[in-house]
C-alpha cells in the first residue's frame, strides 16, 4: 500500500526514471554498436555519441510527459537549457569511463578483454549514468523546468472527442418552467 502513495507523491521522479531507463537502453545499444564497429579504438567518444543521441529522445519524452505540467519559460529557451544542462549530462557521465581507461589503465593490453569490457560497462555505463543522472534530475527541476503546473494538464478522452460530450455537463433546469405563469387566469 505504501508504494502507490510514494509513487504518486513523487510522480515527476517515476516519469523521469522510466524515461531514463528508455534511454539507458537506447544509450547502451548505440554505445556497443559504435564501439564494435567504427569506433573501436575509441570508447569515450562511442559512449559520448551514444549519450548525445538518447539526449535526444529524452528531451521529447521529458517534456511532453515527466515534465509535461512543468514550464514557465519559452520553448527555444527551455530546449537551450535543457541541451546544455544535457552536454553537463554527457561530460558527467563520460568521466568515469576516461578514468577506467586512460587513470586505471584498465584496457587491453593491461588487462584482458573481457576486464576491459566489464570495466566499460560499470564505468562508463552504469557509473556514468548514476552521476549524470542525479544531476539531470536535479538540473531539470531547477533551471529547465522550474515552475510546476505551468501548463495546463491535458487529458485525453478516448476516442479524442471535443465538444459537449467530452465533459460532463450539468445543466440547471430553465427558468419558465420554475416561473410559468398560470393558464387559467383570466
Amino acid at each position: 500500500m505504501r508504494l502507490p502513495k510514494i509513487v504518486r507523491r513523487h510522480h515527476e521522479a517515476v516519469k523521469f526514471l522510466l524515461v531514463g531507463g528508455i534511454c539507458f537502453l537506447v544509450t547502451t545499444v548505440i554505445n556497443y554498436a559504435l564501439k564494435l564497429t567504427v569506433l573501436s579504438d575509441k570508447p569515450v567518444t562511442a559512449l559520448a555519441l551514444a549519450t548525445i543521441i538518447a539526449t535526444i529522445l529524452s528531451y521529447v519524452l521529458n517534456r511532453e510527459w515527466s515534465f509535461r505540467t512543468r514550464g514557465g519559460r519559452e520553448r527555444h529557451h527551455e530546449a537551450a537549457l535543457f541541451f546544455s544542462v544535457s552536454a553537463v549530462g554527457v561530460v558527467l557521465n563520460s568521466v568515469p569511463l576516461y578514468v577506467s581507461r586512460y587513470v586505471f589503465l584498465l584496457q587491453e593490453p593491461d588487462v584482458s578483454r573481457p576486464v576491459q569490457e566489464i570495466a566499460d560497462f560499470v564505468s562508463g555505463i552504469v557509473i556514468g549514468t548514476l552521476i549524470a543522472m542525479c544531476f539531470r534530475l536535479w538540473a531539470f527541476k531547477r533551471f529547465v523546468f522550474p515552475h510546476s503546473d505551468a501548463r495546463p494538464h491535458r487529458r485525453r478522452s478516448s476516442r479524442g472527442r471535443t465538444g459537449p460530450r467530452r465533459a460532463v455537463v450539468q445543466h440547471e433546469p430553465p427558468v419558465r418552467d420554475r416561473e410559468a405563469p398560470s393558464r387559467d387566469l383570466p
